[in-house]
């Protein structure tokens, strides 16, 4: 297979003793599954369809639209620690996996349902799809530190990333082509839409059956798991918080990670609302737009897990929340498309890198037997900032009657907080600790 043969020349330093390259591809395969979801459904065409077909008024409907992601946001912050924590007792990340990736791929396949008419169907269908995709998103997170060696825990991030943008590209490809077909013979969206949420859950569907069928589960279930019941779960995850002083570079990298996932939440949840309301973009120019902030994003995680490994997590992270910072000044300074495609480019290529430098420092900062843990609180700050981001540009698009420019000016603050926060995260010493 091309795609594994690629990895021979890093994978005998890279991987713990024992993991296989196909394992590392299997588990790759799973960002190529699900990066269909944000591209197609919260980036690209179901946003959009959304705000202007769903709810039909682009005011009341980019507000909607937010809270829809802020109450999925809510039921992952609420569920996931303890999830985690119950998948580090039971050795039970892939079975937890199985159960909601299938949950997802379901509600993402009934969006095709919806139309004029349907917000209340809608609404429902966002939050579960969102709520199950954001489940998977973590506990594939929490195999990486099983698969890597600590020293290349960057580059094996940033390869999956790279690949699940190809995940993307190849669930937005199918429903570009499905858009222009139907857009050229005067089809209307509540025809084609539909057809590209069937589109998006059958690559998801499809590709997961890789992971599944090769990767392993290497936990082994913890002492009086079975016998201690679900209360153990809860009782794990209140003594982490209790010694939450001895990962404090961990505690650090949340509330860093909080605010600059906000200003990341903005851009995948409403950059097509901002295209086509600020610029006047069609549905098919911001499927292609949202393509090449695709492109530029498997760039961006792939060579930036490299750059991670050598110049170090930190300073990696601090670049592309320069580069974010970057971006929404030149996205709202943008009058015309050339400046706008632009700022789509740096988007990408912040977007591919940070994502990946996040989840490789998590693996890095967690403790062997509380990985999925560990990754349950960083979804947790995901998600919160999943509801913070998007929210505060809602609220702001429609407190001055639609000014998206100042709400994407906004944006960039989250970013500024984020640089700062990331100054006391000390990488070794937090290492240290998750080793003692």
């Amino acid at each position: 297979m091309a795609s594994e043969d690629g990895m021979a020349a890093w994978g005998a330093n890279a991987l713990q003793e024992g993991v296989r390259r196909r394992e590392v591809f299997a588990w790759a395969m799973y960002d190529f599954a699900n990066s269909g979801y944000t591209t197609v459904v919260l980036t690209a065409v179901f946003n959009a369809y959304f705000v202007g077909v769903v709810a039909a008024d682009p005011s009341s409907g980019t507000l909607i639209w937010t809270l829809c992601l802020a109450l999925s946001s809510v039921l992952v912050m609420l569920t996931m620690p303890l999830v985690g924590a119950y998948a580090d007792l039971r050795a039970a990340k892939k079975r937890l996996l199985a159960f909601t990736t299938v949950a997802c791929v379901a509600a993402t396949a009934s969006l095709a349902l919806t139309g004029p008419g349907t917000l209340a169907w809608a609404v429902v269908a966002v939050v579960l799809s969102n709520a199950f995709y954001a489940y998977g998103e973590s506990l594939i997170a929490a195999f990486l530190p099983e698969l890597a060696r600590p020293e290349a825990m960057g580059r094996v991030s940033g390869w999956g990333w790279s690949f699940g943008y190809l995940g993307g590209m190849l669930s937005l490809g199918a429903s570009l082509a499905c858009v222009l077909w139907a857009q050229a013979r005067g089809v209307p969206a509540t025809e084609f839409v539909p057809v590209t949420m069937l589109i998006t859950a059958g690559v998801y569907a499809g590709a997961s059956l890789v992971t599944f069928a090769m990767l392993r589960e290497r936990a082994q279930p913890q002492p009086g798991a079975e016998a201690a019941g679900h209360a153990a779960a809860w009782r794990r995850l209140v003594g982490t918080w209790r010694h939450a002083r001895r990962y404090r570079d961990f505690v650090w990298l949340l509330t860093c990670t909080g605010c600059y996932q906000a200003g990341i939440a903005v851009v995948i949840a409403l950059a097509a609302v901002y295209a086509e309301q600020v610029l006047g973009f069609r549905q098919h120019e911001t499927m292609a737009l949202v393509f090449l902030v695709n492109i530029a994003s498997a760039v961006g995680a792939f060579a930036f897990g490299h750059f991670q490994d050598r110049a170090g997590h930190k300073l990696a992270l601090a670049l592309t929340l320069a580069g974010w910072i970057t971006m929404t000044l030149m996205a709202a300074a943008a009058t015309s498309a050339p400046l706008f495609w632009a700022a789509a480019v740096v988007a990408g290529l912040c977007m591919g890198s940070s994502q990946s430098a996040g989840r490789a420092m998590v693996g890095l900062l967690a403790p062997p037997q509380h990985a999925a843990e560990f990754y349950g609180l960083w979804t947790f700050a995901v998600r919160l900032a999943a509801i913070v981001g998007p929210v505060t540009y809602g609220l702001i698009a429609w407190g001055t009657g639609g000014h998206h420019r100042l709400a994407i000016l906004a944006t960039g603050a989250f970013f500024v907080v984020g640089l700062v926060l990331l100054l006391p995260v000390n990488v070794a010493r937090g290492r240290a600790a998750a080793a003692a």
